[in-house]
């Protein structure tokens, strides 16, 4: 039987929630953010939806 991995949900701070803004602000695009926060695309775009930012590259 294979094991599946367990995914661990990690809280988001007050850090990571700035760095979102501010890499939004810069057009960074969800991809890049995502990488820079080791967090997954869905995990931030999500965040980022909550938090009413626009993580659009135009």
């Amino acid at each position: 039987m294979v094991k599946k991995k367990m995914s661990v949900r990690r809280e988001w701070t007050k850090d990571d929630v700035k760095t979102l803004k501010s890499l939004a602000k810069q057009k960074a695009g969800v991809t890049k953010i995502a990488k820079m926060l080791k967090r997954t695309p869905g995990a931030t775009a999500a965040k980022a939806h909550i938090l009413g930012v626009s993580l659009s590259t135009q």
